[in-house]
């Protein structure tokens, strides 16, 4: 196996010590209920184990932070180890490629809160809706929010893969219109020099069999006919090697639209808009081929403007605009300047040439140049006009993966809200009528008879009261908590009141986590 080097270890490092901060400290400040010293060092342990197995196993890593949690607090909200919770909830995301071991993770956590509240819980309702909100808000969020990063990472890298992709497609385009203009001059060097070349033989062969020539002149007549015969035959293979016989007849509409055209532009990460448009006024010349030719030179147009747009301007905004008329139809490619480094490549522009000459030679029109701070091709060619159909936006390969991440980071949001909400609205309530004023606590006296001192005493008990700070109960005697302060989400001090036979056996003071015995003989003191 092979060892980590020193930056992971540095980050794994650094992590523990994020996650050991608050689970060393939150005791001491009076965030949390005070605990052992050998349960903290034992937290801090299982923090350590949860950072290293966080890189290849992350969902082991967010299990064990959640039963530490739920060890902790059976509402799995606790300030020690909420920061780990979310975190690790963050890298499972992020690291775990499938969903399927996050959701049972979830579903686990959720099932052991619910059965550690109903056998242990003080008040299962509120609490159950604090480790809800806590699991949807502190786990599924975070988790969410990391699977939508992993897909962002992925779609990055997967536009830099296109790019090169485009880049080559469009240098292998480029070939392809050298090897195009080659065949063409072959073409004319077969039309032009054949046909003199035949010539030639011909007249050698009318002057080999005229009368009165002599045998010198006949036989030097048969010699360049044959001459002209073989450069014949020299030219037929020379083209032969020249032209391209196996090359691909371009893609012609039948097999793909437009608009399929620009969609496929789209998904390779060319920022293109389909701007369809109507029947104009008659424009142009009448037509003068079919409409298969038509829709043929036009795709040829837009495949080719849309390579040079991908290819001099990377980053630029394209329009594609399509107008049908009554006798032809216009297609128009416009594209911005680059948004890299404004630079143009040179380059030959066959490609180009290529178009004029073919939409040139039925009847078209053809312009291609500078238009504003960027570059429009141009063309319109006759004949039958193509049918403009309403196009449908084009999509990335993971607009639909991320619009669902997006909505399940909405909706946990949502959800989330709701339930910490509804759970801190019901904590508060419950938290400020457990409230016992100190004046009237110090006016109790043992032995007074439990009717009168229910007459002073707010209408909640406290739900979890600290029983562990607390001195030893008086034996036989039933106890009751209350608080000696209205503030939230803070350690405060606590009064017991216990009663015995239908009276008042003894009253205590229960310091807060963050009050010294000190503090408490001064709580005393004043309660008195």
């Amino acid at each position: 196996m092979k060892c980590p080097g020193p930056a992971p270890l540095a980050r794994g490092a650094l992590l523990w010590a994020a996650f050991a901060v608050p689970a060393l400290t939150a005791d001491r400040i009076g965030l949390n209920e005070p605990r052992p010293g050998w349960q903290q060092a034992a937290g801090v342990a299982v923090l350590a184990v949860a950072v290293a197995v966080s890189r290849r196993l992350p969902a082991v890593a967010f299990a064990l932070v959640a039963a530490l949690s739920l060890a902790a607090a059976p509402a799995l909200f606790t300030v020690s180890y909420g920061p780990a919770l979310g975190v690790c909830a963050l890298l499972l995301g992020l690291r775990a490629g499938r969903a399927r071991p996050a959701v049972l993770c979830f579903a686990a956590v959720g099932c052991a809160g619910t059965a550690r509240i109903v056998l242990a819980g003080a008040d299962p309702a509120p609490e159950w809706l604090v480790m809800t909100g806590t699991l949807l808000f502190g786990c599924v969020f975070p988790w969410l929010g990391g699977r939508y990063w992993r897909q962002s990472r992925e779609l990055a890298e997967a536009g830099w893969l296109r790019a090169a992709r485009l880049e080559d497609e469009a240098l292998l385009a480029e070939e392809r219109a050298r090897l195009r203009e080659r065949a063409r001059i072959a073409q004319d060097m077969h039309d032009s020099l054949g046909h003199e070349l035949s010539l030639i033989a011909l007249r050698a062969g009318a002057l080999q069999v005229a009368p009165g020539l002599g045998d010198e002149h006949r036989a030097a007549a048969a010699d360049l006919r044959a001459a002209a015969a073989d450069a014949t035959d020299r030219l037929h293979r020379i083209i032969g090697v020249l032209r391209e016989d196996d090359e691909p007849v371009p893609l012609s509409p039948a097999d793909e639209t437009l608009e399929q055209l620009v969609a496929r532009a789209a998904e390779s990460g060319l920022p293109v808009r389909w701007e369809p448009g109507g029947r104009g006024p008659a424009a142009g010349p009448p037509s003068a081929g079919t409409g298969e030719v038509a829709e043929r030179l036009l795709h040829r147009v837009v495949r080719e403007a849309l390579t040079n747009a991908a290819r001099h301007a990377p980053g630029a905004p394209v329009v594609v605009a399509v107008t049908g008329q009554a006798a032809g139809t216009s297609v128009t490619v416009t594209n911005g300047p680059s948004r890299q480094d404004g630079s143009r490549p040179s380059g030959g522009g066959t490609g180009l040439l290529g178009l004029r000459a073919a939409v040139t030679s039925v009847g078209g029109e053809f312009e291609a140049g500078p238009h504003g701070e960027g570059f429009r091709v141009r063309a319109y060619v006759p004949g039958q006009p193509v049918a403009v159909r309403p196009a449908r936006p084009a999509r990335a390969p993971f607009t639909h993966a991320r619009r669902r991440v997006a909505a399940g980071l909405g909706a946990a949001a949502g959800v989330g809200v709701v339930l910490v909400g509804a759970a801190v609205g019901w904590y508060a309530y419950a938290e400020t009528h457990s409230v016992l004023d100190p004046a009237a606590y110090a006016k109790l006296r043992p032995g007074t008879p439990a009717a009168e001192v229910e007459r002073v005493l707010p209408e909640r008990d406290v739900n979890d009261p600290p029983e562990e700070r607390a001195p030893a109960p008086p034996e036989g005697a039933e106890c009751r908590y209350y608080r000696a302060s209205g503030e939230l989400f803070v350690s405060v001090a606590h009064f017991r009141l216990c009663f015995d036979a239908g009276r008042l056996v003894a009253k205590d003071v229960v310091p807060g986590g963050g009050l010294s015995g000190e503090g408490r003989e001064e709580y005393e003191e004043f309660a008195r």
